[in-house]
């Protein structure tokens, strides 16, 4: 799951139609939103958008698949991948990425809960104050 910077640039090039571009690094991938709106996907160079039963018609037709970001495993049907000709089009571009924002708004906008982003505690070792030794328990043996 890779996104070179020149494919990365391109697809912000030709989202310029689209207000409140922002993009996030996500498992390899890049996540773009569009102010709050999580609307599209990029992964191995490739742009997919959030669809819904209706608008995913509209990509099949084309003969797009759905994201399937895990090979072997079922694809995420609700990412399909946007037509080349589409991407290359900037106009087709941002009324398919309104189609998809449409989708967003169907769903409620997620609030981010208290100290998400913050990394995880698991596997976190608590330091020891400078100067403390271990406690008898925790030493090692040689």
């Amino acid at each position: 799951m890779a996104v070179s910077e020149s494919y990365l640039t391109f697809v912000l090039e030709q989202l310029g139609g689209v207000r409140d571009i922002l993009t996030k690094c996500m498992f390899g991938g890049v996540g773009i939103y569009s102010g709050d709106r999580f609307f599209a996907v990029m992964d191995n160079d490739t742009l997919f958008f959030k669809v819904d039963d209706a608008l995913a018609g509209q990509y099949r037709k084309r003969g797009m698949p759905p994201f399937a970001p895990i090979p072997g495993k079922p694809p995420m049907m609700g990412y399909y991948q946007v037509p080349p000709s589409v991407l290359e089009d900037a106009d087709a571009l941002a009324r398919w990425a309104a189609q998809s924002l449409q989708v967003t708004a169907k769903s409620p906008v997620r609030k981010r809960r208290a100290g998400a982003g913050k990394p995880s505690r698991v596997g976190v070792r608590k330091r020891r104050p400078a100067g403390a030794k271990r406690s008898p328990r925790s030493t090692r043996s040689k």
